[in-house]
């Protein structure tokens, strides 16, 4: 089974982590891609620079200046650092954008209606990716080449512009283009029910307990669309999508996502 793995970019931002799951990645057997943040850099250099990060509902706005931002963060260094570690421990990585051979196109996200039915968001240059999107076999080339993929989360429109997309979105989509398995892999030990309580992983969740969880708040900002695209991958075909820490990787651990018996 083809694995696609995602890592947030708090593991991407903290050296130590990412040196220790670049290893235990290296040592996953079989084909497998690589998708990664680095929210956490680009916002830091955003603010360097004198712009504030705005996110709404866990979701970056992307307007011109932060595109050329998380440009050069996602896929200069990000790519290029996590690419170059794991070529240190003997993983033929190659890394990549969504331009690159055109492996991912996007459509510029038309303005949204927010969770409160009300509010009109125009998020600026962000690209919304769909499983049809993933020149799935490009990808499969690679893995005949012994290549494994890379990506980041900037991608193309086919006629010229770049476009920002959330990683986890870009994983999902992957995932299900390949009928792949998910990892989310972050600083967490899963989806927890008390998340100032690292003990209270949710060790299966399913989609009538997600609506549960949203309720009553205990899923909220970034984790809303992380487990709104699994649930929606799971759908389109993948395999099993787990959300575990990033330390954990070749472990049984973390929280496994299902559909209802319905679905």
């Amino acid at each position: 089974m083809i694995k696609v793995i995602k890592i947030g970019g708090n593991v991407v931002d903290n050296p130590a982590m990412l040196d220790s799951f670049c290893r235990d990645f290296a040592r996953l057997e079989g084909p497998k891609v690589l998708v990664h943040g680095g929210g956490v850099l680009a916002s830091s250099i955003q603010k360097a620079l004198g712009h504030e990060a705005v996110k709404i509902e866990g979701r970056r706005v992307t307007d011109e200046e932060t595109l050329k931002t998380v440009t050069m963060v996602y896929s200069g260094w990000c790519n290029k650092n996590i690419t170059a570690k794991l070529q240190a421990y003997g993983c033929n990585a190659i890394g990549l954008s969504g331009c690159d051979a055109s492996v991912i196109k996007a459509e510029r996200r038309s303005p949204k209606l927010l969770s409160d039915g009300v509010t009109l968001v125009d998020y600026g240059f962000v690209g919304d990716v769909k499983p049809e999107s993933v020149n799935t076999a490009f990808l499969l080339s690679l893995f005949d080449l012994g290549l494994v993929p890379v990506l980041c989360a900037i991608n193309h429109d086919g006629k010229g512009q770049l476009l920002n997309t959330n990683a986890d979105t870009i994983a999902s989509s992957v995932a299900a283009a390949l009928k792949a398995s998910l990892t989310y892999c972050f600083e967490k030990e899963g989806v927890l029910y008390d998340k100032d309580d690292e003990g209270s992983v949710i060790p299966v969740i399913d989609t009538k307990l997600y609506e549960r969880l949203k309720v009553e708040g205990r899923v909220a900002e970034g984790m809303i669309p992380k487990l709104d695209n699994s649930f929606q991958a799971m759908r389109q075909g993948v395999q099993e999508v787990i959300i575990k820490h990033a330390s954990r990787l070749n472990e049984h651990s973390g929280s496994l996502l299902t559909l209802t018996e319905d679905e």
